[in-house]
């Protein structure tokens, strides 16, 4: 199956920033749209980022968007995304997502969760006030 597994999480003071990056592998994975979404404490999963076909578009959630950049390195298999003047509201585990759909997705349902196939475990960011 699809891998995923992400990397660069940790405490950080609000203010800062943290990069976080999802190692990628499978056939073809590097076509698929990927997603960054987060799970705070008693919260359902919350849509982050999101970078269609590969090279594709992006969108953000309203509350991060200026701040967090989602990237794709495909000599280096990975999804990244980097996070500036980080709030405790952001605070949360991190999971990086593939969707393996075999037709072209909207921008809208990427940051719908039940859209992906492949979740890595996730990554704890934690910002301190």
């Amino acid at each position: 199956q699809v891998h995923l597994v992400e990397s660069g999480g940790g405490l950080v003071q609000a203010g800062g920033s943290l990069r976080l990056s999802c190692a990628v592998s499978g056939r073809t994975v590097w076509t698929y749209p990927m997603g960054w979404f987060r799970q705070a404490p008693g919260k359902e999963r919350e849509f982050v980022a999101a970078m269609n076909r590969s090279g594709g578009s992006t969108v953000y959630a309203d509350s991060v968007k200026g701040r967090f950049t989602i990237s794709r390195d495909n000599a280096k298999n990975t999804v990244n995304l980097q996070m500036n003047s980080l709030k405790p509201e952001d605070t949360g585990v991190y999971s990086c997502a593939a969707d393996a759909q075999v037709v072209g997705v909207s921008d809208f349902k990427l940051r719908v969760p039940s859209e992906y196939d492949y979740w890595g475990q996730g990554t704890q960011v934690t910002v301190s006030s």
